[in-house]
């Protein structure tokens, strides 16, 4: 009888193990045919067993998720040489790390971006208002002799005068004449001598302007964007034809006028469009940094790979440490009025991760690349220097990408 049912299990598992396979019709012992070489799993599963492997595809949820962490955030360098040392079972694997963190920063971040309302553009107009009121006090408290006392005076007015011109909601024009005159003002009392006459040629341009503007007469507001590149106001290239030439300026007008538009209503879906185009950008300035790195220790004679390498844990570093920030910032503005202890205590951690991921990213360079602290110093200045180039480029493309999808 035992003999029997041990047949009979043997039997149906020789079954299981032997499959048919769908494509060629051979048989298959293993997982993958050995003629055609496709899979004997099915694709066509469960939604959420797909997404379960889509989630450990990305992240590999187990054991390892909590090794990579850890030395993340407080080990510079670590993970990287492990890597390239070969003990990667252990840790996510760079490429799976950076694509999971960067997902969770950019969602994120847009949120945030999205809901906070206090994300629009600063008031430079009540700040300049400020600070001419606390120029108005102190030229007031000054002792001067009578015909400086005079010309003290009308500066006074002069400042207030364009002061009442610069809080007009009403005319825009007339508004941002006078922060401009206003400005020019400034200068020249902080300097102590008179405008150059190219400032006094503008100062006298702009004050015809806003006689202009207070009589009534219709003026053409000036652009806060231009997007030209030659005198004329049209943005060309040599290398393109005059038709397409034409369409790519008008384009550009275009670019200009849903910039002001958006700049003078609601900022915020701006924004928004503009983070949604980081991830992609940053899938082409990861490669690029690798290679500055690449660049910086060409004499090291390490693989692109390992820069590569360098690149990603830097990166996954840097946005988990950006969204800590985020978070923390958060809740801090969030307890400020009701639990400021816990508000302090978010607040002292923001600090310490400010100083810290610059710490981090040059004991990093340091450990990987084994070079003095000097030298390592100077060159950590100089990838930093171009990367902030690279970092502003980026974002003047995610502006202009941005502008075109909203």
């Amino acid at each position: 009888m035992t003999q029997k049912l041990s047949a009979n299990s043997e039997q149906i598992n020789s079954e299981d193990r032997t499959k048919t396979c769908d494509n060629c019709h051979a048989q298959v012992s293993g997982l993958y045919c050995g003629t055609c070489g496709q899979s004997v799993e099915s694709t066509l599963k469960y939604f959420w067993t797909v997404i379960l492997h889509l989630l450990d595809d990305i992240l590999s949820f187990d054991s390892r998720a909590s090794r990579t962490l850890f030395p993340l955030l407080f080990r510079p360098g670590f993970l990287t040489n492990e890597y390239i040392k070969g003990r990667r079972v252990h840790y996510v694997p760079p490429l799976r790390l950076y694509l999971f963190i960067s997902i969770v920063f950019f969602i994120s971040l847009k949120f945030i971006a999205g809901n906070n309302v206090e994300l629009q553009l600063p008031d430079h107009n009540k700040e300049l208002s400020q600070r001419v009121t606390l120029k108005i006090e102190s030229l007031k408290e000054k002792k001067l002799s009578t015909d400086e006392l005079i010309s003290n005076q009308e500066i006074i007015e002069q400042l207030t005068s364009l002061q009442e011109d610069l809080i007009n909601k009403e005319n825009k024009i007339i508004s941002s004449t006078a922060m401009k005159l206003l400005h020019l003002e400034l200068e020249a009392i902080d300097e102590g001598r008179p405008l150059s006459e190219k400032k006094q040629d503008k100062k006298h341009d702009l004050l015809e302007r806003l006689k202009q503007a207070k009589q009534g007469i219709k003026l053409v507001e000036e652009d806060m964007f231009n997007f030209e590149n030659n005198d004329d106001g049209t943005f060309t290239f040599d290398f393109l034809s005059d038709e397409n030439n034409k369409r790519l300026t008008a384009y550009a007008k275009l670019l200009e006028k849903k910039a002001e538009q958006t700049i003078n209503s609601d900022v915020r879906p701006l924004i928004k469009e503009s983070i949604s185009k980081l991830p992609q950008l940053m899938f082409i300035l990861l490669p690029l940094f690798a290679l500055l790195l690449k660049i910086t220790y060409l004499f090291k004679k390490r693989l692109y790979l390992e820069h590569l390498t360098v690149a990603l844990h830097s990166h996954s570093f840097i946005f988990l440490s950006i969204l800590l920030l985020l978070l923390c910032d958060q809740v801090q503005d969030a307890s400020t009025d009701t639990y400021p202890l816990i508000a302090g205590i978010f607040g002292f951690f923001n600090v310490i991760l400010a100083f810290w991921l610059p710490i981090y990213l040059f004991k990093t360079q340091k450990k990987i690349y084994k070079q003095g602290y000097l030298l390592t110093f100077v060159k950590y200045s100089f990838v930093g220097i171009m990367y902030m180039m690279l970092i502003l480029f980026t974002g003047v493309i995610a502006f202009i990408w941005g502008l075109t999808d909203i």
